[in-house]
């Protein structure tokens, strides 16, 4: 027989190979086809296992030992197998085989310039209608395989797992012939990853299916610890349309496997190396490129397995397969909730949300005690802010005492799509920790009753949504929801929200960290954050706004305190485009700079553009462009919005549209600074009033002003999320596009395609 009837190469393999050299070198062998780097070696043949045990005379003792078997017999099963195994290990090699292994060996070691190299040889099985993945851990892998005598004993032990007891049951009960079954033996050089890192990856975000990123993960030493769960591992996040990185989070990376007395042990990683990442960004780079080529190959997400070997210092690809595990994304679907059985309520207030949910009640004074709310927990308290945005993602549901809907627990309640019910009264008061209760949003009125009752949740998919010529965008502040949306068929985000991020990813104020020399740690969080929202809407448009705090916010930041002045309103103070040219704050608004300067060149995302908020006059809007382009965002590379949520945005309009390429109308802010009312305010609540003739009388000026000057007009304010009529009055008046929150989206963009067909 030729030489290649017993060893392959594995360079030109590929899956048409699968029935001569088994599915994993096949595999791998397709890889190394694609200009996928795999470590060198070579792969024995099934007909090379064929010839061994014919060769040998084996088996007719393999037949005999098979003969009668009952597997339910495991000490019978247990004797048997062991006899066949020894029978196949003990046998003496072929000296035609032995020969060509030998010499196909030495070859190696010649390719790599090393004697007697170091060789991984792992079983490669065979078998037609019988996926490999069927025989995982079935048959063994052995590692360190030094010298040629070694290896021709790790070829017939390789060869001898393919009786394993556990393979044999298989094999018995599902019927397949235990002949039809061969085994070859891919042999490759160790990856030295004990001297460098490995790990695993995928073609997608896991946890959402969302398949534009590559998710990796990584740690220092050979991989098992990564599967297992041992160790912490960094996690990289790339964007596949730029290879731009998205997210990078260094894991603590305490423990790595490495080699010790020809085997493995796990040993304790110096304390400056867990706080390094394992991978350069170049690294990172490079295997989400080839990451890529491997799912365009073979047309379908791959669940990949890598490693860097320490002694050549490149990377390689040790295994490809079909990802089929993922979370599913957040489809087309339109929900809607009814409780099957009520009674009478504890409470009542304003409903946020149209959802029920319920939970055990955890009531706090202050967010300090954040750290008392369980995952599931309904969370009670007299209002929020910004720094309860992370224990409000906690909640199964939320109410508070005080607020409309406009609130900052009714917004980022509805963002996060959790039933609230704001303005109760006395919910802190009337609800006790660790009482049982269900929270009904499902109605404008929202309800809390005592004890968990059954309700339905009915869910419409609208599989065709129309198009629409009016862009519907998203309000969004949470990037961790981001990729979970992005199958939403939306025409991007019309309000991206900075302060979310720097609470929930911050906690403190960015002059605090210039001063402690930590302002990596907010650039950091905010391209990240940014670029999970830019990425996932790519190529729409993402409208991201700057900082908006108000001193109060500010000041609950750590270290806020020392830099924000205490005011009487500061909801009419020091916010917005005020601050970004103030000497007291320019430095901390050339961080936010300098984070969307690397999202859109270093990440590649060129669809994020800014929105100016709170910017009072013309003149105020010029020195905003102008620091801007001096800390590298140049408005004439990219569009730059002006939030229209003051009088004077409307009034001067005209001169405002000279300076800035659109308009997003903030309609809360507009509201209350139109009629003069606090929305916060509970006393004056009623009076707060988004379709008051002089709010939408303003909105009209505006569309038409803007039209006038070839400028564009969303809005991107709480009302047609919570008005559904509202909606109708912008498009009637001409509007450009509508952002509303993610829970009210599809029937967003059905109400206006309904509209559109109309007319």
């Amino acid at each position: 027989m030729s030489r290649d009837s017993f060893v392959r190469s594995l360079e030109g393999l590929s899956g048409d190979d699968t029935d001569a050299v088994g599915g994993k070198s096949a595999n791998l062998g397709e890889l190394a086809d694609l200009d996928v780097p795999v470590l060198p070696g070579f792969t024995t043949t099934a007909s090379a296992y064929d010839y061994y045990v014919e060769e040998t005379g084996i088996h007719a003792e393999i037949e005999s030992q098979l003969e009668g078997l009952d597997v339910d017999d495991v000490a019978d099963l247990q004797r048997r197998g062991e006899r066949i195994r020894r029978t196949i290990s003990e046998a003496s090699m072929p000296p035609a085989l032995e020969s060509v292994i030998r010499e196909r060996y030495v070859e190696l070691g010649d390719e790599l310039g090393i004697d007697d190299p170091e060789v991984a040889v792992r079983s490669s099985a065979t078998a037609e209608d019988l996926p490999e993945a069927s025989f995982a851990g079935q048959q063994e892998t052995f590692l360190n395989v030094a010298g040629e005598t070694e290896l021709l004993e790790s070829i017939k032990h390789c060869f001898a797992s393919l009786f394993t007891d556990r393979a044999i049951v298989y094999r018995e009960n599902n019927d397949f012939d235990h002949f039809d079954v061969k085994l070859a033996c891919a042999v490759q050089k160790m990856g030295r990853a004990d001297l460098a890192s490995s790990g695993v990856l995928f073609t997608l975000d896991p946890d959402t299916g969302f398949d534009e990123v590559v998710t990796i993960e990584a740690a220092y030493g050979f991989g098992e610890p990564i599967v297992q769960g041992v160790v912490d591992p960094d996690r990289y996040v790339v964007f596949k349309p730029t290879t731009g990185i998205v997210e990078k989070e260094c894991g603590g990376k305490a423990q790595r496997m490495v080699r010790r007395n020809g085997g493995t042990k796990l040993e304790s990683v110096p304390e400056e190396k867990r706080a390094e990442f394992a991978l350069s960004d170049d690294r990172i780079r490079e295997l989400a490129q080839y990451a890529t080529r491997i799912e365009d190959h073979f047309g379908t997400p791959q669940d990949i397995e890598w490693l860097v070997d320490g002694d050549l210092d490149e990377l390689f690809v040790v295994q490809a397969r079909p990802e089929t595990v993922h979370g599913a994304a957040e489809g087309n679907v339109l929900r809607t909730y009814s409780l099957e059985e009520t009674d009478e309520p504890l409470l009542e207030g304003v409903a946020i949300g149209n959802a029920i949910g319920s939970g055990t009640v955890r009531v706090l004074s202050d967010h300090r005690e954040m750290d008392q709310v369980e995952e599931g927990d309904v969370l009670v308290t007299e209002m929020t802010d910004p720094d309860w945005v992370p224990v409000m993602k906690r909640a199964s549901a939320i109410v508070t005492d005080r607020g409309g809907k406009t609130s900052h627990a009714a917004i980022v309640s509805r963002e996060l799509g959790i039933p609230a019910i704001v303005r109760t009264g006395a919910a802190t008061e009337s609800l006790s920790n660790g009482d049982t209760v269900t929270v009904d949003c499902a109605a404008d009125t929202g309800r809390v009753y005592e004890g968990e009752l059954e309700y339905d949740v009915t869910e419409e998919v609208v599989d065709d949504l129309p198009t629409t010529d009016t862009d519907v965008k998203l309000i969004l502040g949470d990037p961790g929801r981001a990729f979970a949306l992005a199958n939403l068929p939306v025409d991007g985000v019309g309000l991206a929200r900075e302060e979310f991020i720097v609470t929930s990813h911050v906690g403190s104020h960015p002059l605090e960290l210039l001063e402690r020399g930590e302002e990596e740690q907010f650039v950091d969080a905010l391209r990240t954050g940014i670029a999970k929202i830019g990425a996932a809407f790519y190529p729409d448009e993402v409208i991201f706004r700057l900082s908006d705090f108000k001193t109060d916010e500010y000041r609950n930041l750590e270290g806020g305190w020392k830099y924000e002045p205490e005011e009487a309103n500061p909801m009419l103070g020091w916010r917005g485009a005020s601050r970004y040219y103030d000497e007291a704050f320019r430095d901390a608004f050339r961080l936010e700079c300098e984070a969307l300067r690397q999202v859109r060149e270093e990440v590649g995302l060129d669809n994020v553009i800014v929105m100016v908020p709170f910017c009072r006059t013309p003149e105020e809007g010029g020195r905003v462009l102008e620091i801007m382009d001096e800390y590298g965002l140049s408005s004439d590379e990219m569009d730059v919005y002006v939030m229209a949520e003051l009088p004077a945005n409307i009034v001067l309009a005209d001169r405002f549209a000279d300076l800035f390429d659109g308009f997003s109308i903030g309609s809360n802010d507009l509201t209350q600074l139109t009629l003069g009312v606090d929305r916060n305010s509970e006393k004056l609540a009623p009076l707060f009033d988004e379709t008051d003739d002089s709010v939408t009388r303003s909105i009209s000026s505006l569309i038409e002003e803007a039209h006038r000057h070839d400028r564009p007009v969303g809005i991107c304010g709480d009302a047609p999320s919570t008005i559904p009529e509202y909606t109708e009055f912008l498009l009637e008046e001409g509007i450009d596009s509508i952002s509303v929150s993610p829970d009210v989206a599809v029937e967003t963009m059905l109400t206006v395609s309904e509209f559109e067909s109309s007319e």
